[in-house]
This record gives structure tokens, C-alpha cells and sequence, in this order.
């Protein structure tokens, strides 16, 4: 949205009403409510915004915004507030909102909280982060096996309200074990006196509360669920994740990767909000290791400077062997990369993907040599292009294999195979170019 479209909010508030400031605020969702509070926090008119909100709107709106605007909209909120607040909010966005807090303020927080509501979060908090336990929620709608469609349509109508999602309920026995889910449209059309236990859907898909947070949204993908059951040691309810949340996780793992990708650390915000400190330092590091690393290039130069300054017209096609190789190394890491994000490759597709891209490689490296050949023929003698033409078929080659085995190497060692970031592909295809160029040169040419 953009601010045009916000008028009616900025109108309100400059009007200084808070009645007009909340019936503009109903115009909006909580999700564009949040965008504004966000884009606006320097001019004050954002907070200004959300201390104008009802309660539980308010509530909803904190789930939206960033963490650090979390703790800014929070920080003044008196104690007995903001354990109103919290308890407004739903599970997973009130444990992870919790988490925040510094220690003295989740002690005295906790303390304010009625049993339910305290139980649940220390359940919650106990899960590792990253996992499914951690990014689930305890407000979905249940019941316990052997009702009837009607009751189980009445139990709907009157919890509804605080439910992550009624369109699909869980049936459990006696021990919470997880028995099916029915959907709402079952119910709906089902006879009154149905039990809802013939109502169950086939084919049940759920996960463990230690399953990774990446696991989880490829089954919701997959499976293209609403919600996903969540369960513990002993197979009973402990919660569900819904679509929605799956989404977040897919895009933070997205963007941990291309970070990773282009030698970026994680930040903590968006580029707009970060402070220029943890910009440098999600950069610099790598920075410094590329640096360190591409004086090898210039070493391997200078270990051939006699051939080069024999024939000096090497130094004219350098870039662009070189730049080829990176290219190639690139495009090869990428797809090994994502195809192991999605399952699509495994440790053991190792000589099935290196056959593949030596077959691959090298029709690339023929059709850029022959290129690169009649560039050269016009540019220098035909010594000297010939030996470009066989350098590029052995640079792209070996930037191809480099691109398909680094990633496979790191997942095997444990490490995420997005490390294998294009610099640290390019930096190596680089050095692995400039010694087979000049080698080769050496050869064909001599000193």
C-alpha cells in the first residue's frame, strides 16, 4: 500500500480524535495496519496509530510488525497492560513476543498471567527454536471422538473466536492421541446425528514437535495443507501449524539463502531499518576471506609472468576465461543448491550429477571455445587462439564441477550447501583459472 492509499489514516490522525483514528483503522487489516505503523515510526504518527487501536486489534497488529518494533511500541507499556495485551495475542506470536523480553521483564510478566495462559507458554518456550514445536500454536479447535456433527458444530460456535483456524478440527480419544481431522464443510453438510468419527478424513499428515522448521513448511507445501498437527513423544495433540506460519519460515529460509549466497550474514531487520554497523558487519567477514583468497589469483599471475611477458596478448582473453569460469561454477551451484533445499538432490546424486555436468560442461565449453576462437583469430595470431579455445572447454568445465561438487561437499560435512556462495565459487573457479590458462599456455606456446 502506498500512501495515497493510507489517506484516511493520516487524515484521522491529524484530526486528533481517537474515535475517528479507530473507525479509520477498521478500513484497514491488521496486516496494512502494521505496514503503516512500520513506515511511520520516525514521525511518530505510527505509534501514535497503534496506542489509538482497541486492545485486541492491537494485539493483532504487534504480530505483524518486526521484532524490533515490537520492543519499541512495548517498552513504555505499563505491566498490568501489556499482560493484557499478551493475553490477547495468539500462542505462537505470544511466546515468540515473550522471548524478546529481557529477563527481569519476562519474571514479572509471567507472574501476571492466569494458569492457562501461563502453562501454555512455558510449553511453548520449551521447544528448541527451529523447530516445529517452537513455531506451533495451541489454538485450534478439537474434539474428543464419539460426538455428533450438531455438537460438534455448537463446541465451533463457541470458540471459534479464539481459534487459528476452524476449518479444519482434530479428534482425539481419551489421551489426546491424535485420531483424524474432520474438515468444517463435513460437519456442515454431515447429518446432525452423524458421529463425527465416519466423518474423518483419509490420509492423515502430521509431524513431531522436534521436526525442523524447513521439514515442516515442505509438508504443508507438499500436501498443500491448511494447518498441519503437531505431536509429541507419545503421539498426542500438542498443537498445529497453519499455512500461514509455514510461509514466514519459507520465507526467512529463502532469504537466509540468498544472503548466504552472496556472502551475507543473516540481519536482524530489513535493509531499510538496519543501522550501517550491522551492514558492515554482515559483510565484512566474507569480504575479507574473498580478499585473502584472490591473492592467489595474483600468485598464480606471477608465477607465469615469463610466458606472459613473452606473449602479452594472453593477458587481452584473461577476464574473459576467467569470468567464464565463475559463470559456469555459478549456474552450477545454484541448481545443486536449490535442489538440495528441496529435496530434489541428495548426497548420493553425486556421480549421477558429476556425469551429468562433465557432459554438460563440456558441450557449454566447446560452444564458447568455438566463439571465443573466431573472436580471437581477428584479435592475435592463431597460436595464441587455439590456446584460448582449448582454455575456455577446461576452465568451464572445471567451473561446472567445482559449482556441482562444493555444495554436495559441505551437506555431506553438515554445512548448509547455500555457503557455497557464488564469490566463494567464482573466487575458486578464479584461481583454478588462471593456473590452467597459463598452463596450458606454457605448454602450446612455451617460455
Amino acid at each position: 500500500m502506498d500512501s495515497v492509499t493510507y489517506q484516511p489514516l493520516v487524515d484521522a490522525l491529524a484530526s486528533g480524535q481517537p474515535q475517528s483514528v479507530v473507525d479509520a483503522a477498521n478500513l484497514f487489516n491488521a496486516a496494512d495496519l502494521a505496514g503503516f505503523i512500520e513506515q511511520n515510526l520516525d514521525a511518530e504518527t505510527g505509534e501514535t496509530l497503534y496506542r489509538s487501536l482497541p486492545l485486541a486489534l492491537r494485539a493483532k497488529v504487534l504480530g505483524y510488525t518486526s521484532q524490533d518494533t515490537q520492543l519499541l511500541l512495548t517498552q513504555a507499556t505499563p505491566l498490568d497492560e501489556l499482560a493484557l495485551l499478551v493475553a490477547q495475542m495468539p500462542s505462537d506470536d505470544r511466546a515468540d513476543f515473550y522471548s524478546l523480553l529481557d529477563e527481569s521483564r519476562q519474571q514479572q510478566l509471567i507472574k501476571t498471567l492466569d494458569d492457562e495462559d501461563r502453562k501454555d507458554l512455558t510449553a511453548l518456550l520449551a521447544y528448541p527454536e527451529g523447530t516445529a514445536g517452537a513455531l506451533m500454536s495451541t489454538d485450534y479447535a478439537v474434539f474428543e471422538s464419539g460426538i455428533t456433527a450438531s455438537e460438534a458444530i455448537e463446541i465451533l460456535r463457541k470458540t471459534a473466536e479464539n481459534k487459528e483456524t476452524i476449518y479444519q478440527s482434530y479428534v482425539i480419544d481419551e489421551n489426546r492421541v491424535l485420531i483424524g481431522v474432520v474438515s468444517l464443510r463435513r460437519l456442515i453438510v454431515a447429518k446432525p446425528d452423524t458421529v463425527i468419527d465416519s466423518l474423518l478424513a483419509t490420509g492423515l499428515v502430521s509431524t513431531h514437535t522436534d521436526t525442523p522448521q524447513d521439514d515442516v513448511a515442505r509438508l504443508i507445501a507438499k500436501y498443500d495443507l491448511l494447518a498441519l498437527p503437531v505431536l509429541d513423544e507419545q503421539n498426542r495433540l500438542a498443537g498445529i501449524i497453519t499455512y500461514d506460519d509455514a510461509m514466514d519460515v519459507i520465507e526467512a529460509e529463502a532469504t537466509e539463502d540468498i544472503h548466504k549466497g552472496g556472502t551475507v550474514s543473516n540481519l536482524d531487520t530489513g535493509i531499510t531499518t538496519a543501522s550501517p554497523f550491522s551492514l558492515y558487519r554482515s559483510r565484512i567477514q566474507w569480504l575479507v576471506i574473498l580478499v585473502f583468497a584472490n591473492i592467489f589469483t595474483g600468485a598464480g599471475i606471477a608465477h607465469f609472468e615469463d610466458i606472459i611477458g613473452a606473449h602479452l596478448a594472453l593477458l587481452f582473453f584473461m577476464p574473459l576465461l576467467v569470468a567464464s569460469a565463475g559463470n559456469a561454477g555459478a549456474q552450477s551451484a545454484t541448481l545443486v543448491v536449490r535442489g538440495i533445499a528441496t529435496g530434489d538432490v541428495v548426497n548420493r546424486d553425486w556421480l549421477r550429477l558429476f556425469s551429468k555436468e562433465l557432459l554438460v560442461a563440456t558441450a557449454l565449453g566447446l560452444t564458447m571455445a568455438l566463439t571465443v576462437w573466431t573472436v580471437g583469430m581477428f584479435r592475435t595470431e592463431i597460436a595464441i587462439a587455439t590456446t584460448v579455445a582449448i582454455t575456455m572447454i577446461a576452465v568451464v568445465l572445471a567451473g561446472g564441477l567445482i559449482g556441482i561438487l562444493l555444495p554436495l561437499l559441505l551437506n555431506r560435512l553438515g554445512i548448509d550447501p547455500a555457503a557455497a556462495s557464488i564469490p566463494l565459487i567464482t573466487t575458486i573457479a578464479d584461481v583454478s583459472g588462471v593456473l590452467i590458462y597459463f598452463s596450458i599456455a606454457k605448454t602450446i606456446l612455451g617460455a
